[in-house]
């Protein structure tokens, strides 16, 4: 990365860790109050975010950091060289925080099974005690285990361009977005991708198509290869293969209860 790249990202960085601060206060304001009217332990306090972001910093941004002797701090000189943005289908972008407490909820235990955005609906439902069976809906409630018992599930993500080329990169031409700084492009038209996310002790996989000129495919094994620099599709089984673009069609296509089914 250019130098100007690494200072934009310096900056994008420390003022993410500064505007934190202030849900870190926001979180502890809500506690005390639950707290104080003495309905902290009847209520479930589920925390998480948007999308995952793949950004970087340099030693010196973090060390501008206030200091708060609790929470750790992440240093990378920006993910695969992409600067700021969550478009892509890799673990940095796809991932988000998920913490709940509450009544039945054990403390101090880290599930490692998946939970998915479209879970959170039919949990708070199944909280409030809501006949699940009753609701048309693709997710489903972690409540009883806190953690779904899905083997795989499906990532998506239809990408954006500009039908011109973009002032400030003209060289670059048509079909690209986002592309800052330095000209370096988060999106484009041929980032439409559609994955098949397998989570599992004895199989840790990720099987992409993408919807470009060359039908092009991603396939990682997260286990060996967790920051997902090699490319396997060449030496993965083809038994395996069929399978996973199998599962992602009909991923892409259920609806309801049928999301929902072991294979």
């Amino acid at each position: 990365m250019p130098e100007s790249s690494v200072n934009f990202l310096d900056d994008a960085y420390r003022r993410r860790w500064q505007t934190l601060l202030s849900v870190d206060d926001m979180v502890e304001s809500l506690v005390q109050k639950l707290e104080s009217i003495k309905e902290l332990d009847n209520t479930y306090v589920f925390y998480t975010s948007d999308n995952g972001y793949h950004t970087g910093s340099s030693p010196a941004a973090a060390h501008a950091l206030p200091a708060r002797p609790h929470r750790a701090v992440s240093l990378f000189s920006g993910q695969f060289s992409l600067p700021v943005d969550n478009r892509q289908l890799y673990e940095f972008d796809i991932r988000v925080p998920l913490m709940v407490r509450g009544p039945g909820v054990k403390a101090q235990q880290t599930l490692q099974a998946p939970v998915l955005s479209i879970d959170l609906a039919p949990t708070l439902l199944d909280i409030s005690g809501v006949n699940l069976s009753s609701v048309d809906v693709d997710g489903q409630s972690f409540l009883p285990l806190m953690a779904p018992s899905l083997p795989f599930f499906l990532v998506e993500y239809k990408g954006e361009g500009q039908q011109t080329p973009d002032p400030s990169c003209p060289k670059l031409g048509p079909g690209l977005s986002h592309c800052f700084p330095d000209c370096v492009c988060e999106d484009s038209f041929n980032n439409t991708y559609a994955c098949v996310r397998t989570l599992q002790p004895q199989l840790d996989l990720r099987y992409c198509e993408f919807a470009d000129s060359e039908s092009f495919v991603e396939v990682y094994n997260l286990t060996s290869d967790p920051h997902q620099l090699e490319n396997i599709v060449k030496r993965v089984d083809p038994a395996v293969l069929q399978a996973m673009n199998q599962r992602l069609i009909k991923l892409q296509s259920c609806q309801g209860a049928g999301c929902r089914l072991g294979d």
